[in-house]
C-alpha cells in the first residue's frame, strides 16, 4: 500500500483515534491517535526546525492500523506507504535503524519522544494544527519526485 495523498493519511489518522494500543505488558492502554500528537508535539519542542521528525513522530501509528497483526514488519511497511508521500527521510526514520542517511541521534529523538509521549500529560493540540506541515512536505517531495 502507498499513500498518495494527505487527506489520505489524515483519514488514517483519525482512523486511529479511540482505538487501543497496549505498547507493553504492564503499562496502561494508549490511544495511537493521542500518542501520536503527544510525540510529535515534544519533537516539536526538542527540535522545532526538523518538520520531517515531527511527522515521523506523527505518523507512525498508521501501521498499527493498517497492519494490526504484524508488528514485526509494521515499521518496515509503514516507511515504504509514506515514502513517495512524504519523502525518503520520513521513511527511513519510520524503519528505526541507524544508517543510510539517518543519524543515530535522530532515532534516539524519535523513540524517546514516543517513550515520554506514552506518559506525558498535556494538551498536544489536534491533527488539524498538522495539515500545513503535512502538506508542505509532501509537496515539496512531489516537486523532488518530478525533478529526477
Amino acid at each position: 500500500m502507498e499513500l498518495r495523498s494527505v487527506e489520505e493519511l489524515m483519514d488514517l489518522l483519525y482512523a486511529c483515534r479511540g482505538a487501543r494500543d497496549v505498547p507493553e505488558p504492564g503499562r496502561p492502554p494508549v490511544d495511537p491517535h493521542d500518542h501520536a500528537l503527544r510525540t510529535a508535539a515534544l519533537l516539536r519542542r526538542a527540535h522545532p526546525a526538523d518538520k520531517e521528525l515531527q511527522v515521523a513522530g506523527l505518523v507512525r501509528p498508521v501501521g498499527r492500523l493498517l497492519w494490526p497483526g504484524d508488528p514485526a514488519g509494521r515499521a518496515g511497511r509503514t516507511a515504504d506507504a509514506v515514502r513517495a508521500l512524504l519523502g525518503e527521510r520520513v521513511s527511513r526514520l519510520l524503519r528505526d535503524r541507524p544508517g543510510r542517511g539517518v543519524p543515530a541521534d535522530d532515532l534516539l529523538a524519535l523513540r524517546q519522544a514516543a517513550e515520554e509521549g506514552l506518559t506525558a500529560g498535556f494538551d498536544a493540540g489536534v491533527l488539524e494544527d498538522w495539515r500545513t506541515v503535512l502538506e508542505l512536505l509532501a509537496a515539496r517531495n512531489s516537486r523532488l519526485g518530478a525533478v529526477e
